[in-house]
Order: C-alpha cells, then sequence, then structure tokens
C-alpha cells in the first residue's frame, strides 16, 4: 500500500485494500505506513464476504440468543477465536458483545483456529466464509448467523445477526481496488469500466462463487462513502471496547 500511495498517479500502479487495513487500522494504531483516504483514489468494491459465527457443535446452544443466555449465566467463562487482532471477525465480536452485554474472551489466532474449535478448546469462532463454510456444511460445526445484513445464496438457511435479535447488524470484509492520490477521473472511470467488465465474466462470478465471495462493484464514490461510514462505525466500537 505504500509503495502505491508513493507511486505515480498513471493509472499503471493500483493497490488491492482490504477494510481491515482501510477502515479499521486507522482507529487501532498510532502509526500507520499509508493514510487510507488522502493517498489513494477509491475505483471500485470489487467483492464482499461475510463471516458465520459458529461454535462447537457439543455446546448446548441452537441459535445466538441461546448463546448469549449461556455467555450471561457464565460471564469469562466462554471465548471466541479470530483469525487474529484487528480483524473485521474480531472487531464483529466486539460488536456483538458491546450490543448484548456480555464477557466473553477474545482469542486471536495465526492458524489453526477451526481445528481448536472443532476440537473444543474454544467453544466459539466468528470466520470468514470462505474458511469456514464448508466446515459447517459438513456439520462439524454449529453455524448460528451470518454477519452479513442479508442471507448468504452460500447457505441461506442461516439466519443473519439482524434475524437473530440484532437489528441492523452488518460486519462484512470487503476488497477493494485503489489508484494512487490524484489519478485522473478519467483513468479512474477506465479502470472502473474494465474492472466491472471482469467482474461479469460468467467463469469469474463462479469461480468466486467457489470462494463464498459476492461481487460488489460499488463505484469509486459509493466506496468512498463506505469507508468514511465504516471507518466511524468502527472507531467507536474500538473505542468502547477499550
Amino acid at each position: 500500500g505504500a509503495r502505491v500511495a508513493k507511486s505515480p498517479p498513471d493509472g499503471y500502479t493500483l493497490y488491492y485494500g482490504a477494510n481491515g487495513a482501510m477502515t479499521i487500522a486507522p482507529s487501532l494504531f498510532n502509526k500507520l505506513p499509508i493514510d487510507p483516504v488522502a493517498d489513494f483514489t477509491p475505483v471500485i468494491q470489487l467483492l464482499t464476504m461475510g463471516s458465520i459465527l459458529c461454535v462447537n457443535k457439543h455446546l448446548p446452544v441452537k441459535g445466538v440468543q441461546e448463546l448469549i443466555a449461556l455467555a450471561r449465566r457464565r460471564p469469562g467463562e466462554l471465548s471466541y477465536a479470530s483469525p487474529g487482532v484487528g480483524v473485521p471477525q474480531h472487531i464483529a465480536g466486539e460488536l456483538i458483545k458491546l450490543i448484548a452485554k456480555v464477557d466473553i474472551v477474545h482469542v486471536p489466532y495465526k492458524g489453526a483456529q477451526i481445528t481448536d474449535v472443532i476440537g473444543g478448546r474454544v467453544p466459539i469462532t466468528l470466520q470468514n466464509m470462505g474458511a469456514i463454510l464448508p466446515v459447517v456444511k459438513e456439520g462439524r460445526l454449529r453455524g448460528l448467523a451470518v454477519t452479513s445484513l442479508k442471507r448468504s445464496p452460500m447457505i441461506p438457511e442461516l439466519p443473519t445477526m439482524a434475524e437473530s435479535g440484532f437489528p441492523g447488524f452488518e460486519a462484512l470484509s470487503w476488497f477493494g481496488l485503489f489508484a494512487p492520490a490524484g489519478t485522473p477521473g478519467t483513468i479512474v472511470d477506465r479502470l472502473y469500466q474494465e474492472s466491472t467488465k471482469i467482474l461479469a465474466q460468467p467463469d469469474t462470478k463462479a469461480r468466486f462463487t467457489e470462494l463464498a465471495l459476492e461481487v460488489s462493484g460499488a463505484n469509486g464514490a459509493r466506496l468512498a462513502g463506505i469507508i468514511k461510514s465504516d471507518t466511524a462505525k468502527w472507531a467507536k466500537v474500538i473505542k468502547d471496547a477499550n
């Protein structure tokens, strides 16, 4: 990202950025190698992916509200695994804790997280759909809800967090294309048009579906708005969760 930010704004050097770096990191870290707003021109939001809130299949809960009730009966005893500190799943977990007013311990992982939840070392996990969907479909973990606003076509039987007592809840991973700040509008428009053509190709869409990714296609202006609103939303969660 830092290299792209310093590159000539000619459209030949681009940054494939995820929301962790663009909307969460600014509130978590005092010093960053990039300024997500000042250093880049958003071109397009390419893809989005929800996460699934899952539990070990032996945990005696069948839904989100049952999990919350269990957590309230056992404050500080339950833990949830995420793929690391500051990732969207970690912040989503903290948001759940804040809204539900429960004490669940965060356990960050750099691997083997799903194995440990299947094995019962950690009873709960939030993980992106691409990584955990096969495990849920095979019944090795019990999925409780998805973190997207709408049910996922990948696993439509799972309710959303919003349907599970958390109105308006949304916590996605997303991936966008960014050009260096100052890139002329004509170049940005051309990059956007070419990107949408690629996203619309049937074989490309099919491959993304296999990976549990959903095509977005939001243009640069919309992506800028998403960055602004997401940054404010997650800054509040990070501050409130200390």
